[in-house]
Order: structure tokens, then C-alpha cells, then sequence
């Protein structure tokens, strides 16, 4: 319900509300909810009696056109043209691949014999040091045993010297004969000792 007014050209408009008529179409809404609902419910429970629906048979795929002779040169095209740049792709890789084979390959063996002289190398400074260790331990060895017998050698020379000094001798000596006396020289060798003896013996004079 409405009223409609102007005053000093201006319109007003005031609105009355009922509240009878307010409070039905709350009724009539709430009236039309409950029944949506009651059938929404009802369409669930026949949903889950009823079985499931069955597939559709699956139609067979339609024939494949056959495409017509331009469209079957171009793909003879095509693929002719990929398989020559897959070709040439594969050409370039080759090459590639021997080029850097032919520079690895001396490069290879110029490390391998660096290695194999590095080791020769140490092999043959280790058999040299073993070499002049063993040369100076057997040199050792046999200046020991030298010393060894020349000591003992020395020690058999003193004793037999000494023996011979106190046991053999040589004597060697001259004379002179004049008209009244006789001269001696004699020498006496007992080992390192020499003992000299000289003298002159007068002749007696008959008168």
C-alpha cells in the first residue's frame, strides 16, 4: 500500500508496509522451500534403487578418408626432406665425433707414455738406491772383516817376530890381515836387534 504527494513542486512518496501481508508470503515462501526439499530427497532414494545405467555400445570408428594425390605427395615430400636432414644431422655428428677421436687418440698415447717413462723412472731410481744400499752394506761388511783378519794377521806377525828374534840369529862379519895385528868387524842380527862388534888383535913380536 502506497501514497503519492507533492509539495512546492517536489514529489514525495511514503510507503506503508502491511504486516499481515508480509507475515503470508513469508509463510508461502517457507511453505515452497519445505517442497523442494521433500522432493529433492525423493529423487536421491529412487536414484540409489535404481541400478545403474548401462553403457552405450561403443560405435565402430568411422572409415578414414583417403586423402587425395597432392595432399599424399606433399607427406612423400616431407618425409623425404626430414629423412635427408636427419641424414645430414647424422653425417655432422660422425665427422664430429672422428675429428675429435683422430686429436684425442695421439694425445692419448703421448700421456700414456709420459706415464709409462714417470714410472720407469721411479723404477729406476729405486733399483739404483736399492742397488748402492746393498753395495754399501756388502762394502761395510768386508771392511769388518778385513779389519778383522788384519788385527788378527798383525796380533800373529808380533808373536812370530818375537819368537824368531829370541830364537834364530844372523851373524855376518869381515877381517883385515896386516903384518902385526888382525882387524874384526861382525854384525849380529837377532830378529830387529843388529849388534856390531869391531876389535883388533896384535900380533906378538919375537925379539
Amino acid at each position: 500500500m502506497g501514497i503519492q504527494c507533492s509539495k512546492n513542486a517536489q514529489s514525495y512518496e511514503v510507503i506503508v508496509d502491511d504486516t499481515e501481508e508480509i507475515a503470508l508470503m513469508k509463510e508461502r515462501g517457507e511453505k515452497e522451500e519445505e517442497k523442494k526439499k521433500k522432493k529433492r530427497k525423493k529423487k536421491g532414494e529412487e536414484e540409489e534403487d535404481s541400478p545403474p545405467p548401462a553403457m552405450p555400445p561403443k560405435l565402430p570408428p568411422p572409415p578414414k578418408k583417403k586423402p587425395p594425390d597432392k595432399e599424399q605427395k606433399a607427406v612423400k615430400i616431407q618425409a623425404w626432406w626430414r629423412g635427408t636432414l636427419v641424414r645430414r644431422t647424422l653425417l655432422h655428428a660422425a665427422l664430429s665425433a672422428a675429428i675429435i677421436q683422430r686429436w684425442w687418440r695421439p694425445r692419448l698415447t703421448e700421456r700414456l707414455e709420459r706415464r709409462r717413462r714417470a714410472a720407469l723412472d721411479s723404477y729406476v731410481r729405486e733399483a739404483w738406491a736399492v742397488v748402492r744400499l746393498q753395495s754399501w752394506v756388502r762394502m761395510w761388511r768386508v771392511r769388518r772383516r778385513y779389519c778383522r783378519l788384519l788385527h788378527a794377521v798383525r796380533i800373529i806377525q808380533g808373536y812370530w817376530r818375537w819368537r824368531s828374534c829370541h830364537t834364530t840369529g844372523v851373524f855376518r862379519g869381515r877381517y883385515e890381515l896386516t903384518a902385526n895385528q888382525l882387524g874384526i868387524e861382525l854384525e849380529i842380527f837377532l830378529g830387529s836387534h843388529i849388534c856390531r862388534i869391531t876389535d883388533c888383535i896384535p900380533f906378538p913380536i919375537k925379539n
